[in-house]
């Protein structure tokens, strides 16, 4: 039974570390299914974490704070839509271009306004977002099984959880049940057939990239106000890389990202459940430990994706023909 309850805390924490991998995944599906490629991922999570917390601090209201971190996210998506479809510049180094911006940002407006060394005071109260525990959630924990599952692993997650986890068959009934995901996906293949059929290539480009800003928001939110209690710096560490990783690993497909972001969940549950361990008196430090998603993320990439083939236009702007 302690090992089914480990299994479960584990498993719970798989769920809190996937959740914003799962969401800047989704982001970073709808921008490259229409064409752009967002390595940007990363900047959007980090200013989004920073405003969200800064306002929720400031306002006391963790809504305010999520609305702040998506429209600061969304602003760098701006910057990377004007960059990358209106003056057709390279997708590539735009999206470097926001993740050095939001890094040196964020610890210079943070010390500006709190002068705690980049960081943001901790949250409290309505300045963080709460845990929703199920009906019955309490009253059924100490059944034998079913108990931990439903009061521990399916209850007691923020409402931001919920909602990424949702985004998952939502995305999917976008892009292949509606006519809007049709022309998403047409134009990260062909976008000059679509531009044909008279299609603006440019609107939805910048819708892809917008709903890429509002994903990131979320994600960036959630790392601030929910998953940790308040911004330090650099403490997206590298999930948007990860959940690029997830979204080749997935080959641009929303139920396998969705599995793909747990995987990479379950692999930084165990590093940091696991620590320090003996193995026969080989001590494993507690640095390994903290690299193995990294390493894990490489070798799955190099020797069990396969061949991942991106939309046919993609990182490639759209001249129009006259």
């Amino acid at each position: 039974m302690d090992s089914f309850v480990t299994l479960i805390q584990v498993l719970d924490s798989t769920v809190r570390l996937a959740t914003p991998l799962l969401l800047a995944c989704l982001a970073g599906l709808y921008s490259e299914r229409a064409g752009i490629f967002d390595i940007g991922l990363e900047g959007k999570m980090l200013i989004s974490a920073f405003f969200s917390a800064a306002v929720a601090a400031v306002t006391g209201s963790v809504w305010l704070g999520l609305l702040a971190g998506i429209a600061s996210s969304l602003v760098l998506s701006a910057l990377h839509g004007v960059a990358s479809i209106t003056f057709r510049g390279n997708q590539l180094i735009s999206g470097v271009a926001i993740n050095f911006l939001a890094s040196g940002l964020t610890v210079l407006i943070a010390q500006s306004w709190f002068q705690q060394g980049g960081r943001t005071p901790s949250l409290f109260g309505q300045g963080r977002f709460e845990p929703i525990n199920f009906p019955f959630a309490e009253a059924l924990s100490e059944v034998p099984f079913i108990g931990p599952i439903y009061s521990e692993l399916l209850s007691g997650h923020s409402i931001l959880v919920y909602i990424a986890f949702l985004m998952v068959p939502a995305t999917w009934w976008i892009l292949y049940r509606t006519r809007f995901g049709l022309r998403l996906r047409a134009v990260g293949e062909n976008p000059a057939a679509v531009d044909t059929a008279g299609v603006s290539v440019v609107g939805l480009r910048f819708a892809a990239v917008a709903i890429c800003g509002v994903l990131c928001g979320i994600a960036g939110a959630y790392l601030a106000t929910a998953l940790q209690a308040g911004f330090v710096k650099e403490m997206t560490a590298g999930r948007g890389f990860i959940a690029l990783a997830a979204l080749i690993f997935a080959k641009w497909r929303p139920w396998h990202a969705m599995w793909a972001c747990l995987l990479f969940g379950l692999l930084q549950a165990i590093a940091l459940r696991f620590q320090n361990i003996d193995l026969g008196g080989i001590v494993i430090p507690v640095q390994v430990m903290d690299a193995l998603p990294y390493i894990l993320t490489v070798v799955i990439l190099a020797g069990f994706v396969g061949k991942a083939v991106p939309p046919r236009a993609g990182g490639e702007p759209y001249v129009k023909e006259r």
